[in-house]
């Protein structure tokens, strides 16, 4: 009997706390990455010098430091909000990845792969913070943005939808 109300005890907790651990990590890589991205844009348009000076990923480097400038500011904003409210989540999360890469690339990877558990020396950056905000939305990519998202309200309301319309079909009498 006791180990009956334990389970009982233990899966109402699990049903009222499911969800919130994604949208806590949601929450805190969306407002990083909203932050720099306001930061970029609230610099204006033009890339500074120090961010026209660096060496970009062969596709990037076509585009050229102002574009990729822009580009990395209306990105970080518009999917960092996306990721907070939970709005096609994985697409976010991805679209994040890649920025957070081309970052690494450009800017954090001073130090080589030495440079993995460093943040800032006086030999330059390392990758510390960028590989952990990238672990954080690897989780968010292949978990998805969880219960407690737009993604989550919009599939229900999808679905309840799409039963209203296609009544399911019976396979006994």
């Amino acid at each position: 009997m006791m180990s009956s109300s334990l389970t009982s005890i233990a899966c109402k907790t699990r049903d009222h706390a499911d969800g919130w651990g994604l949208l806590a990590l949601r929450l805190f890589v969306a407002q990083e990455f909203v932050q720099a991205g306001w930061m970029k844009l609230s610099a204006g348009l033009t890339a500074p010098e120090w961010f026209a000076g660096l060496d970009f990923p062969p596709l990037l480097a076509w585009l050229g430091p102002d574009l990729n400038w822009a580009a990395a500011g209306f990105g970080e904003v518009a999917l960092g909000l996306a990721l907070a409210l939970g709005l096609a989540g994985r697409l976010a999360a991805l679209g994040l990845l890649f920025i957070t890469w081309v970052a690494v690339y450009t800017v954090h990877f001073d130090l080589g792969w030495a440079g993995w558990n460093q943040i800032d020396t006086d030999d330059g950056l390392g990758f510390k913070v960028p590989l952990m905000l990238a672990l954080m939305l690897l989780a968010i990519l292949l978990q998805g943005a969880g219960r407690l998202s737009l993604d989550a309200w919009l599939g229900t309301r999808w679905v309840r939808r799409g039963h209203d319309r296609h009544p399911a079909i019976q396979t006994h009498p």
